[in-house]
């Protein structure tokens, strides 16, 4: 969810620099095309990849839907500290719906043009950004007859064309996927994580990875280039994308044991994949674990529980029964509300996460309501985690052969929110990011 800002509208930016006070309701919905008029007849490829990816679902997606109007507008509507993302929100998740004024839009159900969520004419009529970091929606908007990409020498027979550098930049994405609380905390830094990176200094922009380039043509009747930006814009909500994002490998310190004894495992972590770090984005919701379990020749499960590292904060790193989101309560209208339990996995699992937490110091889901931050253990780009397993093998093992098993599973949505919430548990799907299993022997 992403609160009231920024956007600078370009036709007014010389008299009025204030942000959204200059960009919302300036615009009307007719402004903006319908991307089914560059869908249906000269970007069909584009739009059909459009049609499947986050890009186009922003606003109608199940959990954008429920976050906004069962938790941000209700809580909007009682906190006036956070009054602003009942406007805000739609600034990148239906920023046709902000830029026209439209507050909260109509339900997804009613098929409104918010529907439209983040659509062509947004991202090809953006010309800047205001001021120095991109953040809280602060692209220039400009529609009109001018559409901006990556090339020169365009022509169409339906619009005129211009090339900007800023939309093959990382600068262009971070105006969306960088986002301050009302109570001034970064909660998404997706962007920023990326520039203080090893990707920035080599060159490789967020467009390398989530539009990647291939020979053909930007429109049915456009010219071939060896490099057209394909609008894939696969992450967080794409398990290809997520698969394999970290390898690991697991070994233990010697290979033959018997009961009573001690043996270590230890779990070697790299972030193989991402730019930025990992998860990023909606860090307060997203949850990526590991998990080690040790299977004897019967087939009888044994669960291992990691070994604390002692950092500050770590608590909140490894799986408990603690509840939290008790400010759900606020928007939800329930009194001396206990909160959920926080995890919704096997105990003593590590959790890769920051946590957010509210103005109260309660672990939050409501990121709007993001007051400090916790410890930050996510996977930095190219970054080596070491996690460490002392099992003491009990008397109850079969002798023989025994497995064990590392898997790094991710969910985008704890169990139990989702649970709270009536969200559709596919929100809540486990993906296997990687697993690794070794051997050992129980004489």
């Amino acid at each position: 969810m992403l609160l009231f800002s920024f956007i600078v509208v370009e036709k007014v930016f010389a008299q009025n620099t204030k942000g959204s006070d200059a960009a919302y309701a300036i615009f009307k919905y007719e402004d903006f095309e319908k991307p089914q008029a560059c869908g249906s007849s000269c970007h069909i490829d584009f739009y059909q990849q459009w049609l499947q990816m986050m890009m186009s679902q922003c606003y109608t997606h199940h959990w954008d839907e429920i976050e906004y109007f069962n938790l941000a507008v209700p809580h909007a509507d009682k906190d006036p500290k956070v009054a602003e993302v009942k406007a805000g929100c739609n600034g990148c998740h239906a920023p046709v719906a902000f830029l026209s004024g439209d507050t909260p839009p109509p339900k997804p159900h009613l098929k409104p043009r918010a529907n439209e969520s983040v659509s062509c004419d947004v991202c090809h009529t953006v010309t800047g950004i205001d001021g120095d970091i991109p953040f809280n929606f602060n692209f220039i908007s400009n529609p009109g007859r001018v559409k901006y990409g990556n090339r020169t020498g365009v022509v169409s027979p339906y619009h005129e064309t211009k090339k900007s550098e800023l939309l093959t930049k990382g600068e262009f994405c971070g105006a969306c996927h960088n986002e301050k609380s009302p109570y001034g905390i970064w909660v998404k830094s997706t962007q920023l994580e990326w520039k203080e990176g090893p990707y920035y200094k080599e060159g490789i922009q967020c467009q390398t990875c989530h539009m990647p380039v291939t020979p053909g043509r930007n429109s049915l009747m456009g010219e071939e280039h060896d490099n057209i930006a394909q609008h894939l814009f696969h992450g967080a909500h794409d398990p290809g994308k997520v698969k394999g994002t970290v390898e690991l490998r697991i070994h233990p310190d010697f290979r033959e044991s018997e009961s009573g004894e001690e043996i270590k495992l230890t779990v070697v972590l790299f972030n193989a994949k991402t730019g930025h770090k990992f998860p990023t984005g909606s860090v307060e919701e997203r949850m990526l674990w590991l998990h080690v379990e040790a299977v004897d020749s019967k087939g009888k499960i044994f669960h291992l529980k990691v070994d604390k590292k002692g950092f500050p904060g770590e608590e909140y790193t490894i799986s408990s029964n603690e509840l939290a989101y008790q400010d759900m309560g606020i928007p939800l209208n329930l009194k001396d509300f206990k909160g959920i339990q926080r995890d919704g996995i096997p105990l003593g699992n590590r959790i890769f996460r920051m946590p957010y937490f509210d103005p109260q110091g309660r672990m939050t889901i409501m990121q709007w309501n993001t007051a400090s931050l916790g410890y930050d253990y996510r996977f930095g780009p190219r970054e080596t985690k070491i996690e460490t397993f002392k099992w003491l093998i009990p008397d109850n093992i079969e002798p023989g052969e025994v497995i064990i098993k590392a898997v790094l599973n991710y969910q985008k949505l704890p169990t139990p929110v989702a649970e709270c919430l009536n969200v559709p548990m596919e929100e809540a799907e486990i993906i296997v990011v990687n697993m690794h299993e070794t051997k050992i022997v129980i004489e």
